[in-house]
């Protein structure tokens, strides 16, 4: 990994992390349950995974999940995804970067049939074909190994599996100079 591309990737990592640990406080990107409820999320969910929701989309509300499907939420954050999912399929597996987001997620989710470790997205701990259906909300935008990341759930998912992704895309392509910067990475 370059430089550059470590620097960015910790960066997201700390600024995720502090979004977990002081989700109140100001952020370069929307944090929390009025944002959560703002893109569709409804109903009742445990505070400690809204405060701190810091996706784009509610991807695990509107992804077609069968009752028997075994369920990826990557970069779960702190596991909204997984926990809606987990109402509606039989295994949930939540995976994040960020060892502070986790520690929500696993406070709001208290067992069941959904579980989080900590990994990587470009080197899954999952075996082949080992998953039906795979959530994926705003991850591909803040990582630079995005080849890496769609190879391994191409590799994980079953085929005639399915991936449910949001993400934010630009009107138009990045300078060459803005995409070798760290300065920009959440404006």
């Amino acid at each position: 990994m370059t430089t550059i591309a470590s620097e960015l990737r910790e960066g997201v990592r700390s600024a995720y992390s502090l979004a977990a640990e002081t989700p109140g406080a100001r952020h370069p990107f929307p944090v929390g349950a009025a944002f959560a409820r703002e893109v569709g999320y409804s109903g009742d969910l445990p505070d400690v995974a809204l405060d701190a929701f810091a996706g784009v989309s509610n991807v695990a509300v509107f992804a077609d999940l069968r009752s028997d499907a075994r369920v990826l939420d990557l970069g779960c954050g702190a596991g909204l995804d997984s926990i809606v999912a987990g109402r509606r399929a039989r295994m949930v597996l939540g995976l994040d970067f960020s060892a502070a987001m986790l520690r929500r997620a696993r406070q709001a989710a208290c067992g069941g049939n959904v579980a989080f470790v900590q990994g990587d997205a470009e080197r899954l701990p999952l075996a082949d074909g080992s998953i039906d259906t795979a959530l994926v909300n705003g991850i591909f935008n803040l990582n630079p190994a995005r080849d890496a990341i769609f190879g391994e759930l191409a590799r994980v998912v079953k085929p005639g599996g399915a991936v449910y992704g949001a993400e934010l895309i630009l009107r138009e392509p990045l300078s060459a100079e803005q995409r070798g910067s760290t300065a920009n990475w959440f404006s």
